[in-house]
């Protein structure tokens, strides 16, 4: 046993039948579901990997011994509760960091500002409270944020440095409490996704030559295990948080986006036109807000778009026709008193088969113009008509008369000779 503790270098464990097998664990070890007490004496770790057991209680707070060698910490779907305990030191060499799953509470470590190499931070499914952190931003590494189903509050704010989260990836904040508008300044600074990967067979994984890193992500609508996280998956999933005002144009920079779910908050205003050029976009949800006015035609540009969801909002108008739009049912558009044209089965007034066509109001007072010119015109041309009929008609008459009355007045003069 002591050569064990002394030389493992490597340790990666999963299920409990599999730590069994790799490490002498006890059945009275697996009985008490405690995180193993022999992890404590280890001298040296570079990837630690407790996952999907049913393991419970606070999180050891010797773990964080091996901070300056420990390079993958994942203790996902167990049933550990309490607070982060970890202070992570200056150069440490932690790039995944995965806790998703527990029960966990309190404010994130601000130590994790230590950890330079980090790629992968996953905190989903707990129950932090604490507000956004921003200063995760000077991380250069950092490419996976998920803070998903927890209590973080307030407004997301603004950025301190001009290229933070520079490498985002991944970030899902989605079921919290998040407030005011969506960050516009963050946007700008997303570079990895404005650029992305143009070469997809030169496109890596997250974690290639260290470690195989996975993740659960929304898309198309249903939750998805990424068992491994390609570099171009490119995802925004704010849903089900408080956030209002206006969707930010700026979004539609972000052009290698996959998924973009804004779903279930108090976005008001109008659908950018910009997310025409979200060209590689497959699933865009923005059900559940209060968007008003029409539906872009520079939609119908997003040739990859699946998924499209613009239900329960205040949208108006004609649907745009023709490529992705033909293959969208009526949930998608549903909640939504205003719209008509395919594929609902409420018709525009004018069948209208094209969205940029003119306004109504500009056609009908034009058609209204043109018939009431013709129609005075008309009128004055009849009436013109009638009376230079009648002023011919009566100088014949006279004519006609005065004829009669010359020969008769000649007939007269004969007689009477």
């Amino acid at each position: 046993m002591s050569l064990l503790v002394n030389t493992v270098f490597l340790i990666l464990v999963g299920q409990l039948n599999m730590l069994q097998a790799l490490l002498p664990i006890t059945s009275n070890d697996m009985a008490t579901e405690e995180t193993p007490s022999f992890l404590c004496k280890l001298k040296f770790l570079q990837i630690l990997d407790l996952s999907d057991n049913q393991l419970s209680g606070p999180i050891p707070r010797c773990l964080g011994n091996f901070s300056n060698s420990l390079s993958v910490l994942k203790l996902r779907g167990n049933n550990f509760h309490g607070t982060i305990p970890f202070e992570f030191p200056k150069g440490n060499s932690l790039r995944t960091f995965d806790l998703n799953g527990n029960k966990l509470t309190g404010q994130l470590p601000k130590s994790l500002v230590n950890c330079l190499k980090l790629e992968v931070l996953d905190f989903g499914n707990n129950q932090i409270e604490d507000t956004f952190p921003h200063w995760l931003g000077s991380l250069p590494e950092l490419q996976v944020l998920v803070l998903r189903a927890n209590k973080f509050h307030g407004s997301i704010g603004r950025p301190e440095i001009d290229a933070s989260f520079a490498k985002f990836s991944i970030i899902d904040l989605s079921f919290n409490n998040f407030t005011s508008k969506l960050p516009a300044e963050y946007f700008s600074s997303w570079k990895a996704m404005a650029i992305g990967n143009k070469n997809k067979s030169e496109a890596k994984y997250v974690g290639d030559g260290y470690y195989q890193d996975s993740v659960t992500v929304m898309n198309k609508g249903l939750e998805m295990k990424l068992v491994r996280i390609f570099t171009v998956f490119k995802a925004i999933d704010f849903s089900h948080n408080r956030f209002e005002g206006e969707i930010p144009e700026i979004l539609g920079n972000l052009g290698s986006l996959i998924v973009l779910n804004l779903s279930s908050n108090s976005l008001t205003g109008s659908i950018p036109p910009s997310f025409g050029k979200l060209t590689s976009l497959e699933s865009l949800d923005l059900s559940g807000n209060k968007l008003a006015g029409r539906i872009p035609p520079e939609l119908r540009s997003l040739t990859f778009l699946a998924v499209l969801n613009l239900s329960n909002n205040l949208l108006e108008g004609l649907i745009p026709q023709g490529l992705q739009f033909d293959t969208f049912t009526n949930n998608s558009y549903e909640g939504n008193l205003g719209l008509c044209g395919f594929p609902l089965s409420k018709r525009c007034e004018d069948d209208v088969v094209v969205d940029h066509s003119p306004p109504m109001e500009t056609e009908d007072s034009g058609s209204e113009f043109d018939w009431t010119a013709m129609s005075i015109g008309f009128g004055c041309g009849l009436a013109i008509g009638v009376v230079t009929g009648i002023i011919i008609l009566w100088n014949e008459l006279e004519y006609l008369v005065r004829t009669i009355r010359i020969k008769y007045l000649i007939s007269r003069k004969q007689s009477i000779n």
